[in-house]
């Protein structure tokens, strides 16, 4: 039954993925302008005009422009950038280990801050502590990334001088400078992800504490730490799971954001400046590889939620 499922998810990703494809491409075709003057730039010649359409097959059918771009791209070949010239497949490995440590270090940041405090506010319902919880996570929901990073930047950086404003340091050059540089970001990033786990934590440890189980347990004579970690967490991780897979666009989305903010060299802030300069070929591989990895993790999330939940998996088996 779970390898049904498994092939079901399967088929359903790679189905979205060239939908998706499909997307990315057709969009950039529909922007105004020849793309082949915004490659060549405003002053180029006619002669270099015709040449970037010929080696971008932009004088070929859209079908076929589609079909070698969509091939190329399953071999790991996106092209060259256009401001670079560079292969494009080199400029995403090396801005992708960037943001992928930062997305990590936020989610870290947001499960210990966010599962902790949903916890304790679960089982002191009413009391201080879930009011406070309630409180913090509030305000991380209201505050804006780009707010918040300047607010660090201003504090941490500028005014008491702890920690650096910006930049990077690779992990395997100093642990520490690395660290110190991506612990405001992580920090920002984090902070709307474990607002968000945090009330989730809180509903759905308040719908286990309540269940028949729980109560049968307590009558049982099982202690209160024993309930609380062994019956309610584990049954109320099942939908954090979903939250956190859901949770994945806007984890990309705000590091764009922070990655401008902080002057990082990652995924995100190679988007933007792609964007900016007009660099066509890098915006449609980037969108297509942060899709492609949206759906890689709500794949593995579905996975992991049979998992821990048999009923999703029987259900989805004979769907």
């Amino acid at each position: 039954m779970l390898r049904s499922y498994a092939l079901n998810r399967v088929l359903q990703s790679l189905v979205t993925l060239v939908l998706v494809s499909l997307v990315v491409f057709a969009g950039l075709r529909a922007l105004p302008g020849d793309p082949a003057i915004a490659l060549a730039g405003a002053e180029a010649d006619d002669t270099a005009i015709e040449e970037i359409r010929r080696s971008y097959l932009l004088d070929e059918p859209v079908y076929v422009q589609y079909f070698s771009w969509i091939g190329r791209a399953l071999q790991g070949d996106f092209g060259e950038s256009a401001q670079t010239g560079l292969p494009i497949g080199e400029i995403v490995l090396s801005r992708i280990p960037v943001t992928l440590e930062l997305a990590l270090l936020s989610l870290l940041f947001a499960a210990l801050i966010g599962l902790t405090t949903g916890v304790i506010a679960a089982v002191r319902r009413g009391g201080p502590l879930d009011w406070l919880g309630n409180g913090v996570s509030l305000f991380g929901l209201s505050i804006p990334n780009f707010w918040l990073g300047l607010m660090c930047v201003l504090i941490f950086a500028v005014g008491l001088g702890w920690l650096p404003a910006s930049g990077f340091v690779p992990f395997t050059e100093s642990p520490l400078g690395n660290l110190q540089r991506l612990i405001m970001p992580a920090f920002v990033l984090g902070s709307g992800l474990a607002a968000v786990l945090m009330r989730q934590m809180r509903s759905s440890m308040l719908d286990a504490l309540n269940a028949d189980y729980v109560r049968t347990a307590r009558a049982k004579g099982a202690g209160e730490f024993r309930v609380v970690a062994v019956h309610g967490l584990r049954n109320s991780l099942i939908t954090v799971l979903t939250i956190l897979g859901l949770q994945l666009g806007t984890l990309i989305s705000g590091a764009v954001v922070t990655e401008q903010i902080f002057v990082l060299p990652g995924f995100g802030k190679l988007m933007v400046d792609a964007v900016f300069t007009r660099d066509y070929p890098v915006i449609q591989a980037a969108v297509l590889i942060s899709a492609a990895g949206y759906i890689v993790v709500n794949l593995l999330v579905d996975l992991l939620y049979s998992v821990v939940d048999p009923r999703i998996r029987v259900s989805g088996g004979t769907a």
